[in-house]
């Protein structure tokens, strides 16, 4: 009996702990879904380097208390699966929210960003947001367009004084 409990202990432990690591982490209720569906889903997450588990609803509970996102608790009834990311925050809302608007099955319940307890809306914004490479080209274009502006008076000032002078 109590290499049971210790084993319990241990998964959490581990749900407490990946709460903690992971820059955000979405909750969903997977209710509906085929088998080839959330297999589809589990393969996008793999390749974001997104991990994707199902864990039982009081071991999550304990995890959260742990964690001190008691926030979460409310949601966490049914049948639900965590995404945890490590690395990209934006990744998890955006594959889910992607996946979730063409299979009305998956529902999402709400999401820990930064170690904060997000709502449903929040994780939907979040999910909006364009990709770092996107919001990097769009600070590169501000960035350039006054040079650019530069560039091209300076070209109409010397293509005016090269008319006057001819």
């Amino acid at each position: 009996m109590s290499a049971i409990i210790e084993q319990k202990k241990q998964i959490v432990d581990e749900i407490s702990t990946k709460f903690r690591d992971s820059k955000s982490t979405i909750v969903v209720d997977y209710r509906g879904l085929t088998v080839s569906e959330v297999t589809e889903l589990r393969k996008q997450l793999r390749e974001a380097g997104i991990d994707f588990k199902v864990y039982k609803n009081t071991m999550t509970r304990r995890a959260v208390e742990q964690a001190e996102l008691s926030g979460l608790n409310d949601v966490l009834t049914g049948p639900n699966a965590i995404a945890f990311s490590n690395d990209d925050v934006v990744a998890p809302a955006k594959i889910i929210n992607d996946f979730a608007k063409k299979h009305e099955a998956l529902e999402i319940k709400a999401g820990v960003i930064e170690g904060n307890v997000a709502s449903v809306e929040e994780v939907k914004a979040l999910a909006e947001l364009p990709s770092r490479e996107g919001l990097l080209s769009m600070l590169l274009s501000v960035l350039q367009a006054p040079i650019r502006n530069f560039a091209l008076a300076t070209k109409a000032v010397a293509d005016q004084k090269e008319e006057q002078g001819a």
